[in-house]
């Protein structure tokens, strides 16, 4: 691959596994680390339309798969990580942090606490529509830079993102660059308080010290007084996986973590196949126990080793 003018870097065959916090997977074909939106738009409007790209972040919610991906892989740095603060709106890069920007915005009186617990960055926190103590992205969304699969720098806004249960409607092979979020006024050291409160309960309930990717699954959708399938979430992934026997549950080096069953986790020389198999046992469990389909809430990229 050719390009003029490019400030970024360009790796061939890339490993992904140590760039993921389960530590699994195989090589991308590229991964391509954009010095600024200006150079990320100037490289995807000189690659090959025909070329696929996958923007990630920094891995936390996310398996590679063992073959790895055939793909340009998009990771955005120092370039896309600044936090400003203006009035109740706080503006931050995409490779942002979603603790740092929720502790920045305290600072400020700007309560974006619910983000504080959350592993990850901005950009995959609004592809997702991240949330946690029943608040979520979509809440405090207020607009978006992006970079088109043509290069072309614009803004996004809430109803074109079609905010839903932990998916949007996001452009294929789109970069988000920047986010804006507005928050309600609150005292910083009560926002302070409150975050160091939601990570001591966060540490005492989840397997924080282990390889993970967070919540392997969605909590199932509830149903209607008529029987028909809502959008009401109060219906636990954990506790249908407890219910079906899963709790610990293995296969190779993955396990189901036995303090939090809705966490998989690298227990020690998984492969991705591992994991993704374990959370495929665990679903046809669930299924044959209770009649709930899991919907994965990890991500799960690239092709299988032959």
């Amino acid at each position: 691959m050719n390009f003029d003018g490019i400030r970024g870097k360009l790796t061939a065959n890339r490993d992904l596994a140590g760039l993921t916090w389960l530590r699994v997977g195989g090589p991308a074909d590229y991964l391509f680390q954009p010095a600024d939106v200006d150079d990320l738009a100037a490289f995807l409007r000189q690659l090959d339309p025909a070329v696929p790209v996958f923007p990630m972040g920094v891995g936390s919610n996310l398996i590679v798969r063992d073959g790895g991906l055939r793909a340009v892989v998009i990771r955005l740095g120092r370039g896309f990580n600044a936090i400003s603060v203006e009035g109740d709106t706080v503006t931050a890069g995409a490779a942002a942090l979603d603790a740092h920007v929720a502790r920045k915005a305290a600072d400020a009186g700007v309560d974006l606490t619910f983000l504080r617990t959350i592993p990850g960055s901005i950009g995959g926190a609004v592809r997702m529509n991240a949330g946690c103590y029943g608040s979520y992205v979509a809440d405090v969304f207020v607009s978006g830079t992006l970079v088109t699969r043509q290069g072309e720098i614009r803004e996004i806004t809430a109803e074109e993102l079609q905010f839903q249960y932990r998916q949007t409607a996001f452009p294929e092979g789109a970069v988000l660059v920047s986010a804006t979020l507005r928050g309600t006024e609150g005292d910083p050291e009560e926002l302070h308080a409150r975050m160091q409160a939601q990570l001591d309960k966060r540490d005492a309930t989840q397997p924080t010290r282990e390889r993970s990717a967070g919540s392997t699954f969605r909590n199932p959708a509830g149903f209607s007084s008529t029987g028909q399938a809502d959008d009401v979430h109060d219906l636990k992934a954990w506790k249908v996986i407890d219910d079906a026997g899963m709790r610990g549950a293995s296969r190779g080096g993955a396990q189901m973590s036995e303090k939090h069953s809705n966490f998989l986790i690298n227990a020690g020389g998984a492969t991705a196949a591992d994991l993704e198999g374990l959370g495929e046992d665990v679903r046809k469990k669930v299924y044959e126990n209770s009649g709930i389909t899991l919907e994965w809430e990890i991500m799960r990229i690239g092709e299988p080793l032959p």
